[in-house]
């Protein structure tokens, strides 16, 4: 007859844990450095030109000081993202190559203008 040793379920749990751990874990990549805050105000974002580390994805923290909503929109980027006024919102950029992004608010693309550049 065979003897099994009976283990309570957390204690397992505890000694499994290790083994399993970025199964348990939502992973996101690691930002290049800290967010980068860009201000959308009279429908022009300030800075206009934003520098990123290339081959590392970064954040950029948009604060639309504007009475009405705008759209971050980005085709190159492959980032769209609706900010309300008097709000703000997170723009992840995912890692990109060396090179210019052309990026816009959607609302208003005659003067909300602006270029992602990574190096």
């Amino acid at each position: 007859m065979k003897s099994f040793v009976k283990i309570p379920a957390l204690a397992l749990l505890i000694l499994a844990a290790p083994a399993f751990a970025d199964a348990f874990l939502l992973v996101a990549p690691a930002l290049a450095d800290a967010p980068i805050s860009v201000t959308l105000k009279n429908h022009k974002f300030s800075p206009s030109v934003i520098k990123v580390k290339a081959n590392q994805p970064s954040m950029i923290i948009l604060s639309n000081d504007d009475d009405t909503a705008d759209e971050f929109d980005s085709s190159s980027l492959k980032v769209e993202k609706v900010v309300p006024g008097h709000a703000k919102g997170n723009v992840r950029i995912r890692a990109l190559a060396p090179g210019k992004y052309p990026f816009m608010g959607e609302y208003h693309a005659a003067t909300a203008q602006g270029m992602v550049v990574a190096e």
